[in-house]
């Protein structure tokens, strides 16, 4: 779960909070004989960088969640040499929006002192260019006396945070595929191209079970709302991942996709019982912890019926202000999150699901604490219910400082510091950050974003475009003449409107219509909406772009805004020739039941527009299928299969 922060004081208050999503730094340790396979013995050395033969690529070792001997013993040693606030500050990891910095600056500055007096173990890049982000990682990691483990949330690869690159559809639509070999590839993907970047720790897989229509900040971001399904294709991501070197996170333990609250802006609650988590949340993450995942992410919900123990909204100074939310939720008779609750992080996680790894929190910044409880509060608790990184504190001085002063107060023992310190440490040693923690920048244009990131991308949109709906035939629109006018009504819940459309356009442009395209959003007039309705008047087909996406922290996740939402229903009204195709949320139907023909691509990424385009003409086969079910409408499995090129009769719908 992860937005960005912005600028520093407030990006290192930022920083030292930023999101969670670990990403580890590059690694490069010992070299290996060209072409000798990894085998137990090698798997208990280093994650050693090699190449690829005759290509140059640097490859990695597979990372296995069981640290090597020679890790622990490194790690047992540093121990022994570090200060009570170092063995804290291994646990802390910040996070920051990086750019341009000179030393002098006071962002720069800010940064430094976190690495060098607070000791923080890692850092979290959120959004930001190539080389700056790398660059400033580099530096970052010359000042520390340990290696940091560099983190990001990667769930789309390297394009969801790092600007120019590729992103991969979200997870539901690799779902709507019904492939795991697609979830592997995007693993082994994202696993070179995240060590490229100096990133060793990934905060993907999302392996939580979306069976909630009305969840506005998992959504596309899950795989579907199937456990069976959803546990394959994390299994295989894990697989690929870690297969190439990273340290992947399973999250949001124990599962958040039963929510319809962000825990962004409250604390979501999920009232029911161990036999429901049994039968559906917890089945994915045993499946990625059988696969080896390295790590595990807490989530901030309230299960009253695993710990009741209920809490208290904090008295909020004036002036305050969220780090993620446009608007907090106050929740009535709120319930210890589970990032705090020994019964679930430690009863469950630990005891009964036997995983040994790595665990972190979500981000302690997210209102699903903060409204609760104060940065050194959140941070001591998690620590008592069985976590090992604090991810993204508000405040890392007074997140080290109250860990501390727990150690000293004898609520928290050091050895306890010293368990989560060691499987962070141990975990460095093996990604092989103690070989090679800077990365080379000379390296990163011959393996970020090439042509098979770029393949795979539109392999999978193309075999995720789903056809839920098409009662008036209007599919494929190959009967179009050349001088067809096709008129596109995008409608946005983003600050977007110039230019969210255009990959969608431009596709469909490519095949030869003419295309006019308007674009609807929040700040829309009445004149706007009735522009646009006027010149959808005598298209031949009019499509309706609907871009609402899954915005963390905002109170219009998933939704259209109002002016789109009126000039789609009286496109409806008028029985025009209409397309609807949701670019985000997949629910969307459920708001206008009347439209005739209805497409899901699952994600706005130009691989997915240019895919649904290509499918309403008719260029490719449609073969995507609901991954899950629409509420009262269609059940999962549902999808249309279409050939390409085919008329609109040959056609069959199909369920699972």
């Amino acid at each position: 779960m992860i937005n960005s922060p912005i600028t520093t004081r407030r990006r290192v208050a930022s920083l030292a909070l930023a999101l969670p999503v670990l990403v580890a730094l590059t690694i490069s340790p010992a070299r290996v004989a060209r072409g000798q396979q990894p085998n137990a013995a090698a798997a208990s050395r280093p994650c050693a960088q090699t190449s690829n033969a005759g290509s140059g690529t640097p490859s990695y070792r597979p990372y296995s969640r069981t640290p090597s001997r020679e890790a622990l013993r490194w790690a047992d040693a540093e121990l022994k040499r570090m200060t009570l606030d170092e063995k804290i500050g291994q646990l802390v990891s910040i996070g920051v929006n990086a750019t341009y910095l000179a030393q002098d600056s006071a962002d720069f500055r800010e940064l430094r002192r976190q690495v060098e007096q607070n000791h923080v173990g890692g850092i979290i890049l959120f959004k930001g260019p190539v080389y700056e982000s790398v660059h400033l990682v580099n530096r970052m990691q010359e000042l520390a006396r340990v290696p940091l483990l560099i983190s990001a949330d990667l769930e789309a690869g390297a394009g969801m945070r790092f600007d120019n690159t590729v992103n991969f559809p979200w997870n539901m639509a690799v779902g709507a595929t019904g492939n795991p070999e697609y979830a592997r590839r995007q693993g082994e993907i994202t696993a070179r191209e995240a060590r490229a970047l100096g990133v060793a720790q990934i905060f993907a897989p999302v392996v939580d079970v979306n069976n909630n229509a009305q969840n506005p900040v998992i959504n596309v971001r899950s795989y579907g709302e199937d456990p069976a399904s959803v546990a394959r294709m994390a299994a295989a991501f894990v697989e690929g991942a870690q297969g190439g070197g990273v340290l992947a996170t399973a999250k949001h333990f124990p599962g958040h996709g039963d929510t319809a609250t962000d825990s962004h802006r409250g604390l979501p609650v999920i009232n029911v019982a161990r036999s429901r988590l049994d039968e559906v949340e917890l089945v994915p993450f045993r499946a990625a912890i059988a696969a080896g995942v390295g790590a595990v992410m807490s989530a901030h919900i309230g299960l009253p019926q695993i710990d009741p123990t209920s809490v208290a909204p904090l008295s909020r100074p004036a002036g305050y202000r969220s780090s993620y939310a446009d608007s907090e939720v106050l929740t009535e008779n709120a319930t210890l999150p589970g990032t705090l609750s020994p019964k679930i992080l430690t009863g469950i996680l630990r005891n009964d699901l036997h995983f040994d790894g790595i665990v972190t929190t979500d981000a302690l910044d997210m209102s699903g604490l903060t409204i609760y409880f104060t940065p050194g509060e959140s941070a001591v608790r998690a620590l008592e219910a069985g976590a090992d990184m604090l991810l993204k504190p508000s405040d890392a001085d007074a997140t080290v400082r109250g860990v501390r002063e727990a150690v000293q107060s004898g609520r928290l023992t050091e050895k306890r510091i010293e368990t989560s310190a060691r499987r962070i440490l141990a975990a460095k040693y093996d990604l092989g950050l103690t070989k090679q923690r800077i990365t080379p920048l000379d390296k990163i244009d011959k393996i970020v974003s090439t042509a098979d990131a770029e393949r795979l991308a539109q392999e999978i949109a193309d075999h995720a475009v789903t056809l839920v709906r098409d009662d008036n035939h209007l599919l494929p629109a190959t009967s179009l003449p050349a001088t067809a006018r096709v008129f596109v009504l995008a409608v946005t819940n983003g600050e977007d409107r110039l230019w969210v459309a255009q990959p969608f356009a431009s596709a469909l442009a490519r095949g030869g219509r003419k295309i006019e395209v308007a674009t609807l959003d929040e700040r829309s007039s009445d004149k706007e909406v009735e522009k646009a309705l006027e010149r959808a008047k005598g298209a031949d087909l009019v499509v309706a772009a609907l871009y609402g996406r899954v915005r963390t922290g905002q109170s219009n996740s998933g939704a259209l805004p109002e002016p789109g939402k009126r000039a789609l229903d009286k496109l409806i009204d008028r029985k025009a020739p209409l397309v609807g195709i949701s670019f985000g949320n997949p629910y969307l139907l459920e708001s206008f039941p009347e439209l005739k023909t209805y497409v899901v691509a699952y994600g706005d990424m130009p691989s997915l527009q240019s895919a649904a385009a290509r499918a309403v003409l008719g260029e490719i086969d449609v073969t995507g299928r609901l991954p899950i079910s629409l509420p009262k409408l269609y059940a999962r499995g549902t999808g249309i299969q279409l050939k390409a090129q085919a008329q609109a009769d040959a056609r069959a719908t199909t369920h699972e």
